[in-house]
């Protein structure tokens, strides 16, 4: 049997507010040329970075006003139009003159000046209208910064910029706006947005939470097993927290409440399966390309090294949800009820063949990976076309264009928006001077440094997007890190952990939120739970800054050794947040097994004996408790 009806599984950031008549045409029109404009470039053609990031921008800012009004709800103006106008004539303008502004050699004229400046204001108001005030607001403050830095405190002045200055900065050159994180929206997002929305369309979505249905449901706690899947396996799709919740969230939170778990547990479960999407390779969220391009190191790479954590924190997750249900003596559901997983992998295993084959010509064929997501489009088409439901014809493969295209535009302003704050972290040298000050704050403590940084996280990740959260830190915290010793790698992941993390970390949990509407659970509630299942990646972080195995460095008998004493670590980490093991644990029992935990997931032989020694303690106390009451 199928559980979902056919094309249900919808990414909600792919459904836009898109406008009927003819400016719903022209919407489709332009997203259309936007997406085949990036297949083109990714494949075939590149432009340079200049030309290429404008082009990008300027699609995004003229269907943002023809998506977005000016007021949320309300309808399109002729105010909104003029604006999507004048943003493709401004950016028809830069690209036309691209050669001659790099010929002036950072002397603008004035028709220079005044279209860049009229670039800024309009990327401030597109990124106001379809993110929020937030970014804005700090984007807008970093302006101001620029401009106004000699009355800034003495730690952080500076002689201040001039307009035409810092106009040049942000938006005629390819160090502000038109930096490296709109780059890596240009190039390798937005055409794994495009894939997504393609292997969407093709119904892998659904096969997703069949399969996952199939294989967990039937065990205790099973829905909230089978949200852990296929979250996991939708992150593939979508990249993001909220997306998730709402993609599969409709089904298992019902299942979930059924079966006995809480309104509130159900909402968080949800909230922190969908969240783990976004670390979880080949496909991660946005951010997870920029640092790449920051780390100046193939994609692939992160991927490999963002695996071990992604798994562990998964199964941190599933032992979580699996002592809980055992605690409140929650069963699986009725064989009845659930699909057949052979029957379900024989009708559907094809597709798995386009995460396959992106794979292949990441890590075999060593391709871009804008190459490598064309290929797997391509291949994600031809897997459409073996069953007649999600067949794909022309009208279909345009409408998927459209819908991915349209899907990218968040991304790109929030990328768009995060060069301003990187551009005058550059023009200012407010980057060196606040890791400086960062570093003088901890004393050179790393431990301080590192608590210093997942606050950061955590606060910058409740008010704008994990992408720009990421590359803010990146730039300020990172080197700090960088400069006590801690890989590049380590250090740029640690910063990505804890903005996703904010996702179910109150007051701001917008995932956790999203969770708490679909159980009809109260958000609070709901926050603090998702909080604390999502215990594993507040810790992993820490765990593979202090050892790098955890993130595939260095040699492989090490590694898999880390791998392994991790997820027993997870376990215990599990067991001591929900506070069972073969009984119900004490509080002494719970913090050796929390200790234990710790110091199975840091890498190192000693650690490890300690905590295995810790798990050892427990086990023969509740052992001997069993025997002693029966």
């Amino acid at each position: 049997m199928e559980l979902l009806p056919k094309n249900r599984v919808e990414d909600p950031h792919l459904e836009e507010q898109n406008p009927r008549g003819v400016i719903g045409h022209v919407v489709s029109v332009i997203a259309v040329a936007f997406a085949l404009f990036h297949i083109y470039t990714g494949g075939f053609r590149p432009l340079v970075a200049y030309e290429q990031r404008g082009i990008h921008l300027t699609f995004a800012l003229t269907l943002t006003f023809l998506l977005h009004p000016f007021i949320k709800g309300k309808k399109i103006t002729f105010v909104d139009i003029l604006l999507s106008a004048l943003s493709a004539a401004a950016g028809s303008y830069l690209f036309s003159e691209a050669d001659n502004i790099t010929a002036r050699m950072g002397i603008p004229n004035a028709l220079d000046l005044i279209v860049g400046g009229v670039i800024i204001l309009l990327l401030l108001e597109a990124t106001r209208r379809i993110i929020g005030v937030a970014i804005t607001l700090i984007a807008g403050v970093f302006l101001l910064y620029a401009y106004f830095g000699y009355l800034a405190p003495i730690s952080i002045a500076h002689q201040g910029y001039s307009m035409e200055r810092i106009i040049s900065q942000m938006s005629l050159a390819t160090e502000g706006i038109y930096g490296i994180p709109l780059g890596v929206s240009a190039t390798f997002i937005i055409l794994f947005v495009i894939f997504a929305a393609f292997l969407s369309e093709s119904g892998a979505g659904q096969f997703f939470i069949d399969i996952s249905m199939a294989l967990f449901g039937r065990f205790r706690g099973g829905p909230a097993k089978v949200s852990v899947m296929s979250s996991s396996l939708f992150g593939t799709i979508s990249g993001s927290a909220v997306a998730n919740v709402m993609v599969d969230g409709w089904l298992t939170i019902p299942l979930m409440k059924r079966t006995g778990f809480k309104p509130h547990v159900a909402g968080a479960i949800e909230a922190v399966a969908s969240t783990g999407g976004q670390i979880m390779p080949p496909v991660m969220g946005a951010a997870a390309f920029v640092m790449a391009e920051m780390l100046g190191i193939p994609y692939i790479r992160i991927c490999i090294s963002a695996a071990l954590p992604a798994i562990l924190y998964y199964i941190a997750l599933y032992f979580m949800i699996d002592f809980e249900a055992l605690k409140s003596e929650i069963k699986g559901l009725p064989s009845t009820e659930l699909p057949e997983a052979r029957k379900v992998f024989v009708h559907g295993f094809f597709y798995l063949i386009p995460v396959g084959v992106l794979i292949y010509f990441l890590s075999v064929l060593m391709y871009t990976p804008m190459r490598s997501a064309i290929y797997a489009m391509a291949s994600t088409i031809l897997v459409s076309l073996f069953k007649k439901s999600t067949r794909m014809n022309g009208i279909k493969i345009l409408k998927t264009l459209e819908r991915g295209a349209l899907s990218s535009l968040e991304v790109a302003l929030a990328c768009a928006t995060a060069g301003i704050i990187v551009g005058v972290f550059n023009l200012t040298g407010l980057g060196m001077r606040l890791s400086s000050m960062l570093i003088e704050v901890s004393q050179g403590y790393l431990p301080a440094l590192l608590a210093l940084t997942m606050l950061s996280s955590l606060i910058l990740g409740m008010g704008i997007p994990t992408t720009a959260c990421y590359i803010i830190l990146a730039v300020l915290v990172a080197p700090a890190m960088v400069k006590l010793g801690v890989l590049p790698i380590a250090a740029h992941m640690f910063v990505f952990y804890f903005g996703i993390i904010s996702s179910v970390t109150p007051p701001v949990a917008l995932a956790a939120y999203a969770g708490a509407g679909l159980a009809k659970a109260p958000l609070g509630k709901t926050g603090v739970v998702a909080s604390k299942l999502a215990m594993a990646g507040f810790i992993l972080p820490y765990m593979f800054v202090y050892g790098p195995e955890l993130l595939m460095v260095g040699k492989w008998q090490y590694i898999v050794l880390a791998g392994l004493t991790s997820v027993i670590g997870v376990f215990l980490l599990a067991s001591s947040i929900q506070g069972y093991l073969l009984c119900k644990a004490n509080w002494i029992e719970r913090i050796v097994l929390f200790g234990s935990a710790l110091l199975l997931i840091k890498p190192g032989l000693v650690t490890d004996l300690i905590g295995l020694g810790g798990l050892l303690l427990v086990l023969f106390l509740q052992l001997l408790r069993k025997h002693r009451f029966g």
